[in-house]
């Protein structure tokens, strides 16, 4: 009894303070993220208030956050859609992976990490952050804008990527062998066609199996089949997260509104539960001397993020104005990186410390990078041209300077007076004139 008891104080003290943070957050106008991740380090080991009796609840809940993000991800996009986009945008998602992937794969290498540090810290600096990116396309009015589905377009591709990138992550986490790990990915490839295929083929069948005209029978439904599809495809090493994104994909149409509306609350609580989570495992005295590794990896990938959105932009034939805004759009990242830093911590500790503090820079900087790289990209373009030299006046050609010369010297030409037209009075009896012979 007494455990529960404390169990429930901390619980609720969490809940409050993430209600209170979240409120906070609102009211300056970017997202709560980092206070939840800074409330993680202040609760947890070598934090203000180290948490006792709720670690092992919390622990669970951010497993069920994760298995929502991806849920309700995967239920913002239809199977038509992804098809599409993978049709429209992949040079653009080629890009997109080696600007961004690169750089955290060198940083570990660099570090001394390893080969499976360098994996996992490719997919931190890899994936923006879509509910950073979503959130503020909405505070900045740019949903109708041209470069809007440009946008999405390349986060559907990121997510989607995750559906290969994840099995692979976790075969190398897990030591399995290189045949282990190719059957680990045949398996992830094989269960996400199928999917897509069912998806495409029979997703109103589905819908309609799942449909309910009770909210409370439709959430039951809906939340107890993500939970089994993620924990068959944990068993099968293909990652839980992949699971609940496959199932947000094979329902369409009103099921997937509605359940979107349902389970959107539960997502925001164990969402946040997730992130408190992630700030408890990591010590806060780790973070300072990574802190210059994770400040040169977020400037780096903040211009090479620009330089993907201004590239996929730039394809669909969207001007200068559009190709900014898409770059500054992109650079946030946030549940992906911590997700994927979560899965390699018992690898690489230090990988933890590091995601923390990349991701609290870049979810802070990303808000500023969309509402200004757009007006500073144009101020500094406007700047180069006044500072460029006026090109100087053609010379003329040989011997045009004496032709005006003496073309100017020549007295204009006094006009001639008309002259009058004469009469000539003809004689019509007069004799015709000799004719020669």
């Amino acid at each position: 009894m007494h455990n529960t008891t404390d169990m429930l104080i901390e619980l609720g003290a969490i809940i409050l303070a993430l209600g209170i943070l979240g409120r906070l957050a609102g009211r300056v106008g970017f997202s709560p993220i980092p206070l939840y991740l800074l409330a993680g380090l202040a609760f947890g080991k070598g934090g203000l208030i180290p948490l006792q009796a709720s670690e092992e609840f919390v622990a669970t809940g951010a497993e069920i956050g994760v298995v929502l993000l991806l849920l309700l991800l995967g239920l913002e996009y239809s199977a038509s859609e992804l098809v599409t986009n993978l049709k429209t945008q992949y040079p653009s998602g080629a890009v997109d992976f080696v600007l961004n992937a690169l750089p955290g794969a060198a940083a570990a290498i660099l570090l001394g990490w390893g080969p499976v540090a360098a994996v996992a810290l490719a997919g931190v600096t890899w994936i923006s952050s879509s509910g950073v990116i979503a959130k503020v396309l909405g505070d900045l009015g740019r949903l109708g804008n041209r470069e809007t589905p440009l946008i999405l377009g390349v986060l559907v591709l990121e997510d989607l990527s995750m559906a290969v990138y994840l099995p692979i992550l976790s075969a190398l986490l897990a030591g399995v062998s290189l045949a282990g790990g190719t059957l680990t990915l045949l398996i992830s490839l094989g269960t996400v066609g199928i999917v897509l295929y069912v998806a495409l083929r029979h997703g109103r069948l589905i819908s309609r199996a799942v449909s309910s005209d009770n909210p409370e029978m439709l959430l039951l439904v809906v939340l107890g089949l993500t939970l089994l599809v993620a924990g068959v495809a944990q068993q099968l090493q293909v990652s839980a997260a992949v699971g609940a994104f496959l199932v947000g994909i094979a329902l369409s149409g009103e099921v997937a509104e509605g359940a979107r509306n349902l389970l959107t609350p539960l997502r925001d609580l164990f969402a946040a539960v997730f992130f408190v989570f992630f700030g408890l495992s990591t010590i806060p005295s780790d973070i300072p001397p990574v802190l210059v590794p994770a400040l040169i990896l977020a400037v780096v990938t903040t211009f090479t993020k620009i330089a993907t959105g201004w590239y996929a932009a730039r394809r669909a034939g969207i001007r200068s104005a559009g190709r900014w805004r898409a770059g500054g759009m992109l650079v946030a990242r946030g549940e992906f990186s911590i997700v994927i830093a979560g899965l390699a911590v018992g690898v690489e500790p230090r990988i933890g410390p590091l995601a923390t503090a990349y991701v609290l820079i870049l979810v802070v900087l990303g808000p500023l990078t969309a509402r200004w790289t757009e007006p500073i990209a144009r101020k500094l373009t406007e700047a180069v041209r006044r500072a460029e030299p006026a090109p100087a006046p053609a010379a003329p050609a040989v011997g045009s300077v004496e032709l005006v010369k003496s073309v100017k010297s020549v007295e204009p030409v006094e006009p001639v007076e008309p002259v009058e037209p004469v009469e000539i009075d003809v004689d019509a009896d007069a004799d015709p004139a000799p004719s020669r012979t």
